[in-house]
């Protein structure tokens, strides 16, 4: 269960967010326009990943807008957003899923959404948003396979040894096991995030919502031993948990995401990534006859849209079971 206590500051780390590359060889209305709304947002204590995502939509609909755009009208719309229609973001988001995905065009919308709803409430420089009718792209429901005990065994079997990569990988993996955490919080964390007193761990989720999560006796252990290792590693003085195995440097998610792809394969598994442990361990919470708000406060969420969509495999698995052994249609 997620634990009370007194959170550090986190130290500061490189910015993601970098406004002259987003607004570069976009107009001066669009630049002067997003660089105000980058403001705004800093000023509502936003999260500087959703600043970048917010920022990053409304500056490919302005590149679209003057590169891409099969409209004759775009041209205005390309120097100032408040010549933006609902037919330029509709065919905005039509070519996002085309080039990319309905996923990403569906973050895209999210942006967009915000962007115009501060142009129109916040700087009143339009009178309607032409997002009000636009709807969010549709995702497929894709069914994400649990991963079995015997196959996490498989992959840390892939860690054995005390060198210190195997140390940490073992660590990191059964963090992911253990708590169900985002591949991006257990890849940012802080030496100082880490309690082997309580055996728990301070996570820092999306949107500022920071929780702490208990683990067991064998990540414990893992995490211990790992600690041991890196005490002598010759980057011990930086303030990240994960350090890389070469040079004086952290490892970042990226890297942990490398590495699990890797160890997923040694394990005779194609495309391991942290997700799946996530959407397992809200499988094995509902097939124990867990609370749901009690899952919603262990990984993190706010909407129980999640619980939902993260339980459709084991949902579906649970059916084949129930069917399975109700025998519908066998007894004939």
């Amino acid at each position: 269960m997620p634990l009370i206590g007194t959170f550090t500051r986190r130290p500061a780390k490189m910015p993601l967010l970098d406004l002259n590359k987003i607004t570069e060889g976009l107009s001066k209305t669009w630049s002067g326009f997003l660089r105000d709304w980058d403001r705004a947002l800093r000023s509502g204590n936003y999260p500087e990943t959703t600043r970048y995502n917010y920022l990053l939509a409304a500056a490919q609909l302005a590149r679209y807008l003057g590169e891409y755009s099969p409209d004759p009208d775009a041209d205005a719309a390309a120097e100032d957003p408040v010549e933006v229609s609902r037919a330029h973001v509709e065919a905005f988001q039509a070519w996002m899923i085309e080039t990319r995905s309905a996923s990403t065009a569906l973050n895209k919308h999210k942006g967009l959404q915000q962007f115009f709803k501060w142009l129109l409430l916040d700087e009143g420089e339009i009178d309607r948003s032409p997002m009000e009718r636009v709807r969010q792209p549709k995702l497929p429901q894709k069914l994400v396979p649990v991963i079995r005990d015997d196959e996490t065994t498989k992959i840390l079997g892939t860690c054995k040894g005390r060198d210190f990569v195997q140390l940490r990988d073992e660590a990191i993996i059964r963090l992911y096991c253990n708590t169900g955490a985002r591949l991006s919080e257990v890849g940012n964390l802080m030496l100082d995030d880490i309690d082997l007193t309580t055996e728990s761990v301070h996570f820092h989720g999306k949107g500022s919502r920071d929780r702490r999560v208990r683990f067991g006796p064998r990540t414990a252990r893992a995490v211990s031993r790992y600690l041991r290792a890196r005490a002598k590693h010759k980057a011990a003085h930086l303030p990240d948990l994960w350090l890389a195995e070469r040079g004086v440097r952290g490892l970042a998610p990226n890297g942990i995401k490398i590495m699990l792809e890797r160890r997923g394969l040694a394990a005779g598994l194609v495309k391991l990534h942290a997700h799946r442990w996530r959407h397992t361990f809200a499988h094995e919470w509902k097939c124990a006859g867990g609370d749901t708000g009690d899952l919603m406060l262990l990984l993190g969420w706010t909407s129980e849209e999640m619980p939902r969509r993260y339980g459709a495999s084991a949902a579906a698995e649970r059916a084949q079971e129930t069917h399975q052994r109700i025998g519908v249609g066998d007894h004939v």
